[in-house]
């Protein structure tokens, strides 16, 4: 049995923010990501925040679906880190 490695990919802590907005995945399911590539994007009342994958690997979950409202540190998604 194959013993999968994940990573949950969870909202950074962007200061001090009342409204933090998850506005675009650029990632797909099953899409093979680098590390470094923008695989999300979120804004705040101040700025615009893309969010880049910390290894390689594939996005295997979507957890929290455009136009929604996160809390820090909420899992925005799941990734499947490469051998």
């Amino acid at each position: 049995m194959e013993i999968k490695k994940i990573f949950e990919l969870k909202t950074p802590d962007l200061g001090d923010t009342e409204k933090i907005e998850l506005i675009k995945w650029y990632a797909k399911i099953g899409e093979p990501i680098k590390e470094g590539q923008e695989i999300l994007e979120l804004v705040t009342d101040k700025a615009a925040f893309p969010v880049e994958a910390p290894m390689d690997g594939m996005l295997a979950e979507i957890r929290v679906p455009e136009g929604s409202v996160v809390q820090k540190y909420e899992i925005l998604g799941v990734m499947e880190l490469a051998s």
